[in-house]
């Protein structure tokens, strides 16, 4: 369940902890955004964000290459890390 369909484990305290965090940011419950993430919907992170802001989400989404060079970014692998428990 908490593996957002990529079949790695997350750390359910980190990702409680992110859930929470972005909840408390954008004003959606933890809950109702953890099912919409596993379902694969965005609704409610979008409606929270900027016009601008939600369209390059959309195109990032809808882009593959793009979503790989941002998952391959230094930053990306410190955070997937941190949240999976993985040590180095």
């Amino acid at each position: 369940m908490n593996n957002f369909n990529n079949g790695s484990k997350i750390d359910p305290q980190k990702l409680n902890g992110l859930l929470n965090a972005v909840s408390k940011k954008i004003g959606v419950p933890a809950d109702k955004l953890r099912s919409e993430l596993e379902a694969g919907k965005f609704d409610s992170a979008l409606s929270a964000m900027s016009g601008s802001d939600a369209a390059r989400f959309r195109q990032a989404v809808n882009n593959p290459k793009l979503i790989e060079k941002m998952m391959s970014a230094p930053q990306a692998k410190a955070l997937y890390k941190k949240l999976s428990g993985e040590k180095d």
